[in-house]
């Protein structure tokens, strides 16, 4: 979709949009446009029950004395912050993509001290919202194919509304990256496909290697080759940096779990909802469209992301439950269940990356666990980390982006639960503390590095659209990493 930026002015066609605060308080659009419409604006809110609250609407088609196709009043309520300008661009694309109105316009003219930043959020909502993942689907019916095909966001102070927009819109394309990996079926990403993906970002000037199976076991990556050797396509791991810093400023480090479709292997999975299970490499993806994000912005940093690619299958060669792998760290794993493959699979890669870039941090992002679900629904991520300072910053971001994490308990005590006689450790726990038990895992990897695990396994894709997220593949996590380093690694 086309974004663009303006100065105030009603526009002669399309759509529009105008803002009303709560008590019916119109914005000056909105009072230009009830005269221009004949008190048309008046007499609707009169009509209904719009009283300009947060999230309200109220659409007006075709009003009088205007050759508008339609004008949608959009409450702002109380308080007009930035997770509610987004919201509100996000709701008005929402409203607007199917409508049959090819261009729209919002007027940001009341609500925020900084109205260019506001417009340049609203902007950001509108870009989100207006995502698809339609590419198989050759039969539609018209009412639901979209006819959108631009917003211009009017503000007083255009130009430095456009100057803010930039770097979110590069921002917004990690994250439609994110989304696109994550929706593709798994006839189409599968570990070498995805390679491939993230070394499309050389053309941003992002250093990418790819590993093959050769160099992964002349490394010693038994955990994470044992969960991929049932699969006809070969297991993969790649790094990606991005150097935005001086040389010598310690890199930040993310690595996401990329289970191209797990099946479970030989622990299979129930057949109902396996087809949800191309979305387990939900963590690799995240990191890939957070590289793209940072390096399109030319983030004032130095990155890494390390991502593990495998696709877990059943069959005559796959890992069998009783198995023993040995991890890059020399620790031993014993396999009670085949379905637990995620955590072998960052072990190695984790341990990788603390070992070889010695990073500030690393946080690690994966579709990991059903019992984070059970734990916190579909609203936060999990969070688990080693050290105090690093959480708070990670949950700071994820209030200001809307993208929500809860910290979860870490404690020797657990422990226990992944003790086997057989081996250093095994890799499930007991039907209790199941999320935290994985975690504890991980941390077996990371040495004394400063880290933090995201479980995103409740948040990575949804069946329910919301105002900035189409459902489906959410890109969750590519804004939260971006504005975690933002705000505290790019001083």
């Amino acid at each position: 979709m086309k974004i663009s930026f303006a100065e105030p002015a009603l526009p002669d066609k399309g759509a529009v949009v105008v803002l009303v605060a709560e008590g019916r308080k119109l914005s000056p659009a909105a009072k230009d446009l009830d005269g221009k419409a004949k008190g048309a604006v008046t007499r609707a809110i009169k009509a209904s029950r719009f009283e300009g609250e947060k999230g309200q609407s109220l659409e007006i088609v075709a009003p009088a004395g205007t050759a508008l196709d339609r004008a949608i009043l959009a409450g702002i309520g109380k308080d007009f912050g930035e997770l509610e300008q987004q919201a509100l661009g996000g709701n008005a694309v929402g409203k607007l993509i199917s409508s049959g109105s090819a261009a729209a316009t919002v007027i940001v003219d009341t609500g925020a001290r900084d109205l260019a930043a506001a417009a340049a959020n609203v902007a950001l909502g509108a870009q989100l919202a207006s995502y698809r993942f339609d590419r198989y689907r050759t039969k539609e019916e018209k009412k639901d194919k979209p006819t959108l095909k631009s917003v211009t966001v009017c503000v007083a102070g255009a130009a430095k509304a456009r100057r803010a927009w930039g770097p979110m819109g590069k921002v917004a394309d990690g994250v439609f990256f994110t989304r696109d990996l994550v929706s593709e079926p798994g006839n189409v990403i599968y570990p070498e496909s995805l390679a491939a993906e993230a070394r499309t970002l050389t053309k941003l000037g992002v250093g990418v290697e790819v590993f093959d199976v050769k160099k992964m076991e002349k490394l010693g990556m038994g955990a994470l080759l044992g969960v991929g050797q049932g699969s006809a396509h070969d297991s993969r791991m790649v790094v990606m940096r991005w150097d935005g810093a001086a040389k010598a400023k310690k890199a930040v480090a993310f690595v996401g779990k990329g289970v191209t479709f797990d099946s479970g292997g030989i622990s299979i999975k129930p057949g109902p909802g396996m087809e949800e299970m191309k979305w387990d490499m939900g963590g690799a993806g995240t990191v890939i469209g957070l590289m793209k994000a940072l390096a399109g912005r030319k983030a004032r940093v130095n990155a890494v992301g390390l991502v593990g690619l495998v696709e877990n299958m059943p069959d005559g060669k796959a890992q069998r439950p009783g198995d023993i792998v040995k991890s890059m760290s020399g620790q031993t794993i014993e396999i009670h269940n085949t379905d637990a493959e995620g955590r072998l699979v960052l072990a190695d890669v984790l341990w990788y990356c603390q070992d070889r870039f010695k990073p500030q941090f690393i946080v690690d992002l994966a579709t990991l666990t059903g019992a984070i679900v059970v734990s916190l629904g579909n609203e936060h991520a999990g969070l688990f980390s080693n050290d105090d300072k690093l959480a708070e910053k990670l949950t700071a971001a994820g209030l200001a982006t809307g993208e929500k994490v809860w910290r979860m308990p870490l404690d020797e005590a657990y422990d226990k639960l992944i003790k086997t006689d057989a081996a250093d450790m095994k890799n499930i726990g007991g039907r209790g503390a199941g999320s935290i038990t994985a975690a504890q895992f991980l941390q077996r990897f990371v040495n004394k590095t400063p880290w933090a695990h995201l479980d995103i396994a409740g948040v990575a894709w949804s069946k329910d659209a919301k105002p900035t997220a189409p459902k489906g593949a959410t890109g969750f996590g590519v804004r939260l990493l971006d504005r975690f380093a933002a705000d505290n690694y790019e001083k």
